[in-house]
């Protein structure tokens, strides 16, 4: 098992943070808070030339077959950056659809989301993610019929969606989710699992790029800040409180990469719960660090802040991934 990516790997990883620093994301971000998905789109289509999505897309369906480890620092640079939309459901409906034993739904849909022509979203639960935007909405639920115990898992393709809900994130819009309603593809689909794991996994590598940038910014304005004449950066509590931070994120890292290894639920489920816990502790760190400013709407450290916490919770919390590490991966 190798932990190091090579230079190729690194390059891709660079490739895409160059083109995410030149894309001014935080005011597409807040655009797409507002429901204005122009700039966005921008950004999407970008980041599939890169060719982020193919990753999750079989070459039958003009994909580059799935590579959960160039996936990973895929994710990472998109969390470093905060770049909003259903990225994690693209990809995790990707390898849904090409797992189905019918393969209609596959030619219908897959070449679209390698391309980046088309997003999807895909909930399991009774809120979709940026279903507005998605030209693919796709819902997981069992069956009403049947005994309850072995009752089938449901994949759907889920009808427009009403007006958008609050959200903890601005930039993750929430939409109501009927999972019983629309076109019904596949019962009980084989690539469910599969498709579940990847969604952790690039949660994970999003969770880890955002607590890295959070990091960087609070290491800049430490250094900027003075108190008593000095770089506030430079007393011991802020040192030791920086240092914490970078040591749980640094940790994180090989945990990820060793899971887009594997791909073993319980190498997933702790990849996920260390690099979100990681994040969220530099975003407590970050948000101390920055005094009054870091809870200022208008400051751009809120929109990484917002995103750690969501992503904390989002395809598996710190319980759930807990028990999963702890039962070996029977838990998912």
């Amino acid at each position: 098992m190798r932990f190091l990516v090579d230079a190729e790997q690194r390059a891709f990883g660079a490739s895409l943070d160059a083109m995410l620093t030149a894309a001014d994301t935080p005011a597409v971000i807040r655009d797409w808070s507002r429901g204005d998905h122009v700039r966005g789109r921008a950004v999407w289509a970008r980041v599939a030339e890169a060719g982020v999505f193919a990753l999750a897309v079989p070459e039958a369906y003009e994909g580059m077959g799935l590579r959960p480890v160039e996936l990973a620092l895929a994710f990472v640079e998109l969390g470093r950056h905060a770049v909003p939309g259903p990225l994690v459901e693209t990809v995790a409906a990707a390898a849904l659809l090409a797992g189905l034993d019918d393969q209609g739904p596959a030619k219908r849909w897959l070449p679209a989301l390698a391309s980046g022509e088309s997003a999807a979203t895909l909930t399991t639960g009774p809120y979709a993610l940026d279903a507005d935007m998605a030209g693919l909405r796709l819902t997981i639920s069992p069956s009403l019929s049947g005994p309850a115990a072995a009752t089938p898992t449901e994949l759907r393709l889920a009808p427009p969606p009403g007006p958008p809900l609050p959200s903890l994130d601005p930039a993750r819009r929430l939409f109501p989710a009927d999972p019983h309603r629309g076109e019904l593809l596949a019962t009980d689909p084989k690539s469910l699992t599969s498709a579940l794991l990847l969604a952790r996994l690039t949660t994970a590598a999003q969770a880890l790029g955002v607590g890295l940038a959070l990091l960087d910014r609070t290491v800049s304005y430490v250094g900027q800040r003075t108190q008593f004449g000095t770089p506030i950066g430079s007393f011991q509590a802020v040192k030791h409180r920086l240092a914490d931070a970078k040591v749980a994120l640094e940790f994180a890292r090989p945990l990820l990469l060793g899971a887009a290894l594997t791909m073993a639920p319980e190498d997933v489920a702790a990849a996920k719960v260390t690099a979100c816990e990681a994040a969220y502790t530099t975003a407590r760190t970050a948000l101390q660090l920055h005094g009054a400013i870091g809870y200022t709407a208008e400051y751009d450290l809120s929109l990484w802040l917002t995103k750690a916490r969501a992503l904390r919770t989002a395809w598996g919390g710190p319980d759930e991934c807990r028990a999963a590490v702890l039962s070996g991966g029977r838990r998912c």
